[in-house]
């Protein structure tokens, strides 16, 4: 059984299907795996930061208070089915204007580190896209490339000296490849 210091989760492609902005909670759902997989791995002792980039704030796509709202929910179904989440981390940058905050910068991973006492290299991020795999891979990380959202094409981008540590189909197929 794998144990990480913090396991960073991407979330569109990730934990939830992703037909792109989503700007309501109406349009948002967790894959039907997701919190049941990540209940496995909490019940390994690990725990979670979201990590995210939400262009579609700074593309006028997505109001902040429906993002907030998306967000809410996603906290409140973690402490309902008792996976601890230490916070959800939220880059707004517009890809041509990215700061280091936007994956695959550090920006967002340094936050939490700071904010929570976490060892980076101790840390797994699991993502579906080359910034995911790249931020991981740069801060010294496992990886973890879920093969579900753009997961599949990413897998055909990436370098071969910048391989995940893990491949999985999806969340589930992660959980049991940490957990087992």
């Amino acid at each position: 059984m794998k144990h990480y210091d913090c396991i960073f989760l991407d979330r569109d492609g990730t934990l939830n299907p992703d037909p792109g902005y989503i700007s309501s909670l109406d349009d948002f759902t967790f894959f039907d795996y997701t919190l049941p997989s990540l209940k496995i791995m909490a019940g390994a002792g690990n725990r979670f930061c979201i990590v995210t980039n939400q262009s579609g704030i700074t593309r006028g796509l997505i109001q902040s208070d429906d993002l907030d709202e998306i967000h809410s929910f996603i906290q409140q179904e973690f402490i309902k089915n008792g996976i601890p989440l230490l916070g959800i981390y939220v880059c707004t940058d517009h890809p041509e204007q990215a700061t280091e905050r936007r994956k695959p910068g550090p920006g967002m991973f340094l936050e939490a580190e700071m904010d929570h006492g976490l060892t980076l290299m101790d840390c797994l991020m699991v993502g579906d896209s080359t910034a995911d795999i790249e931020a991981g891979e740069m801060l010294g990380m496992d990886t973890m490339l879920v093969l579900t959202g753009r997961g599949a094409e990413t897998m055909n981008a990436l370098p071969d000296y910048e391989m995940p540590t893990y491949i999985v189909e999806d969340l589930r197929k992660g959980a049991r490849k940490l957990c087992h």
